[in-house]
């Protein structure tokens, strides 16, 4: 290595995972720099619900929730299938209960056990998240944290490529300098952002709105293909059925984990929302422009404790009708049908007959007049597909070596949501992953340059 060695790991952007492999560095006593593209830091985890699983916690016990990582990894196996990261599954599985710990008591960061619901592909309350269930909050503490350690984190200073030198990462070129590093841990998003890799990989949501960070422009898999890096789940992505039109908000699914249905403009439900936000993704977009959620008074209720859902109100994102007739002269839908499907589907949900599209969860249904309803289009999130990384998030080549002092995670990773399409990912998948590599690689790297391995 010719150049100046700047800090032993540098940082390739400041989402869940950078900020957490920075501290988990720092903390394993070894230098850290930070360089974030994007004027603000955060990418897609400023986004999301800050949700991440965590098996057999101690959260879990006091509440007398019984878990183990087995039965997660079970659980996400149910929902993803098997995939090119099944490995990954495992390992984010039994580290998950101390994932969430170090984050809660060791860092203090504002999460806790969720026992309202328990959200896609969990089979017990095992999330925990912010009490706003704005991932905005878990970043802003990780920021903190950051802050506190006097780390050098620098936005809208963009990576443009590896420095190699006999087949090993030995820094970066950022903005227009060469910064050497011992280690680099890529933690940049994914590539939803650039409609040519989607358009490639994850064709079937190549047509759908975008509406995640918009930093997630693929440079990972880019430079990984050039190092002969393995790639993973690349036809897999994050899709979300129900974003608030023209408001631009998530609708929490809540409102349809608790009994409310989708419908289309002819007033008729098209599938079993129990395949939940991200898997019900395509069929909502089969629908045409728009689609529209319908739920009662007491499903409403609940969905106001989140921040996100109660602002998206204030913005007159809902409407109410007092029967199935008013409701549907709101957005001009088949009143008949729509009547229709709101009688078939209560009369499911009271066990009177079997639901036509196999749903077997209810929530708080049969539902009752006032109906609230909200026009809603599908989107896309996050890709889930990228490098292949071994145990110790190091990247993998196809022959099972590994790229000399690269890590990845977060987007830049692949992830445990399925080999392909919308249909495996599990509520929190997305941050299990950032945040779990980002803390294993920071703790790697420091082992591998203080020789303690």
């Amino acid at each position: 290595m010719d150049g100046e060695v700047a800090t032993d790991l540098l940082v390739i952007g400041a989402g869940a995972c950078g900020l957490a492999g920075a501290i988990a560095a720092h903390d394993s006593g070894i230098s850290v720099a930070i360089v974030e593209k994007q004027d603000r830091p955060g990418g897609n985890s400023s986004l999301s619900t800050g949700s991440i699983p965590g098996a057999g916690s101690k959260y879990q016990r006091a509440a007398g929730i019984e878990d183990t990582p087995a039965q997660m990894i079970a659980d996400l196996e149910a929902v993803s299938g098997h995939h090119d990261a099944d490995a990954l599954t495992r390992l984010m599985a039994n580290q998950s209960a101390s994932l969430c710990e170090w984050l809660i008591d060791s860092l203090g960061a504002r999460l806790e056990l969720i026992t309202a619901y328990k959200h896609i592909g969990h089979s017990v309350e095992r999330l925990h998240a912010p009490r706003s269930r704005r991932g905005q909050d878990l970043v802003d503490d990780l920021l903190g944290l950051v802050s506190d350690r006097d780390i050098p984190l620098a936005l809208g200073t963009g990576a443009r490529g590896l420095i190699i030198e006999d087949d090993a990462v030995i820094g970066a070129i950022v903005a227009d300098d060469a910064i050497c590093a011992r280690k680099i841990l890529l933690a940049t998003n994914g590539f939803a952002a650039n409609r040519e890799l989607v358009s490639k990989w994850c064709p079937e949501i190549a047509g759908a709105d975008y509406f995640g960070a918009l930093g997630s422009t693929g440079e990972a898999v880019l430079w990984g293909e050039k190092l002969g890096a393995s790639l993973g789940n690349m036809g897999a992505y994050q899709g979300y059925a129900a974003i608030v039109y023209p408001q631009g908000s998530l609708l929490t699914w809540t409102t349809i984990e608790k009994g409310g249905i989708l419908v289309g403009v002819d007033g008729r439900r098209f599938g079993n929302e129990d395949a939940g936000y991200s898997g019900y993704t395509p069929r909502v977009m089969a629908q045409g422009e728009f689609a529209f959620t319908i739920y009662d008074q007491r499903i409403h209720d609940v969905a106001m404790a989140e921040e996100e859902y109660a602002e998206m109100v204030a913005m007159g994102g809902i409407h109410w009708g007092a029967d199935s007739a008013r409701l549907a002269a709101k957005h001009d839908l088949d009143s008949s049908a729509l009547t229709k499907t709101i009688d078939a589907y209560n009369a499911a949900a009271r066990g009177v007959k079997v639901d036509e599209f196999g749903r077997a969860y209810f929530g708080l249904a049969p539902l009752e007049p006032p109906y609230a309803l909200a026009q809603v289009k599908p989107g896309l999130f996050h890709t889930q597909g990228g490098l292949i990384v071994d145990c110790h998030a190091r990247v993998a080549r196809p022959n099972g070596s590994v790229v000399e002092n690269l890590f990845a995670g977060g987007g830049a990773a692949a992830g445990i949501s399925g080999h392909a399409g919308a249909g495996g990912y599990a509520s929190g998948n997305g941050l299990l992953t950032a945040l779990g590599l980002g803390r294993i690689a920071g703790i790697r790297a420091a082992a591998e340059i203080k020789g303690e391995l």
